[in-house]
């Protein structure tokens, strides 16, 4: 086992003691502190909301999808996707132009990086983009920045099988299948799957104004992510919860126990980490019926996918709760480091793991 394997063990067996028999939801083990300042930008640069980060498969660099120095890239000149080491030093940078919402970020096993424009029609998030020509797009790039492939139509909205609304995540299975969730919040309300050249195969939910929280169906998904057996995790963010779908899309679960989630992340050891920071605020705004998550902190909590309910075992409070919507999309580098972007503070925050006692090492 790695040591990565290891760490990761002994953090879900102290969990699991911490857990009553009774199957507790969450644990009150916290074994992360929330570090600030990370990124080390050129001068004049800085991190505006970061909507995904992604170790790169050499372990050494990370992925970050930034929303140009703000909330919105319309207009800028900057690049939103940026190679950083993993001391926060910038590398490599591109895709300025290339969007105007940046939205889900997703690296595939063939190491082709996919990023959506998430700003739904009649949102003025879009709106800008739209008048540019830009967005409801699903771009595939390679990581020297070349676009190889686009799905849905420039600057045009819909909910047929040529195009999206808002798409808000986005990811590939390792057999080539792509799963949008599409789309952002009063989008079409549907995950679509698409073959790895982009060919439509089939949509669950679907449509402006089809919210709801019936099974298999939606409300703002705001994410979604795909284990190593395939199956799909949708972030049904509007009606709080996680919807698991086989790699057929035929629905498995639906989980209540991670709060209202915003952004998900599996790591190489199928641990999932669910980033809420809208739990305990009144939401208002079309749709009406997005609900509010009351009683619920926000933050972000781990589960084991491997385990048949992926039992929530850790809870990471957000740093600051009280300011406005925090955690909204989160990434994992290969030492357990947990970087999050908060959107009303515009920051992206490390949470770095205590080293617990390993599991069989004596100590």
């Amino acid at each position: 086992m790695t040591y990565r394997g290891r760490w990761t063990a002994a953090l879900l067996i102290g969990a699991a003691f911490a857990a009553t028999e009774a199957g507790a939801q969450s644990s009150t083990t916290n074994p992360y502190r929330a570090t600030y300042g990370w990124e080390r930008l050129p001068a004049g640069r800085t991190l505006g909301v970061v909507s995904g980060v992604i170790p790169d498969p050499d372990g050494r660099h990370l992925w970050v999808l930034d929303r140009c120095g703000g909330n919105q890239c319309a207009g800028t000149d900057l690049d939103p996707i940026l190679k950083l080491d993993l001391d926060g030093n910038l590398v490599d940078s591109f895709g300025a132009g290339l969007f105007a919402f940046p939205h889900g970020f997703y690296l595939d096993d063939e190491g082709f990086l996919w990023v959506t424009e998430g700003g739904s029609h009649g949102d003025d998030r879009a709106e800008l983009g739209e008048q540019m020509g830009i967005g409801h797009q699903v771009l595939k790039l390679t990581r020297e920045g070349q676009v190889v492939l686009r799905l849905g139509e420039a600057g045009v909205w819909g909910d047929d099988e040529r195009h999206f609304n808002g798409p808000s995540g986005v990811a590939v299975s390792s057999n080539g299948d792509i799963w949008i969730a599409d789309g952002h919040r009063g989008g079409n309300n549907r995950l679509v799957r698409y073959t790895r050249d982009g060919r439509f195969v089939s949509a669950v939910g679907g449509g402006v104004g089809s919210e709801s929280k019936e099974a298999a169906r939606f409300s703002d998904p705001h994410d979604v992510k795909v284990d190593s057996r395939g199956r799909v995790y949708v972030a049904d963010r509007g009606n709080s919860r996680i919807q698991v779908f086989d790699p057929n899309g035929n629905l498995l679960y639906i989980w209540t126990h991670y709060g209202k989630p915003s952004g998900l992340f599996i790591d190489r050891d199928d641990i999932l980490y669910a980033g809420d920071g809208l739990s305990g605020m009144t939401r208002t705004g079309p749709p009406d019926n997005w609900r509010s998550n009351f009683g619920w902190e926000k933050g972000i909590r781990i589960g084991d996918l491997k385990t048949e309910q992926a039992w929530v075992v850790h809870f990471i409070p957000q740093a600051d709760e009280d300011v406005g919507a925090g955690i909204e999309f989160l990434g994992v580098d290969f030492g357990g480091n947990i970087y999050a972007g908060e959107v009303s503070r515009e920051r992206l925050v490390r949470y770095v793991p205590f080293r617990p006692p390993l599991v069989g090492d004596g100590r």
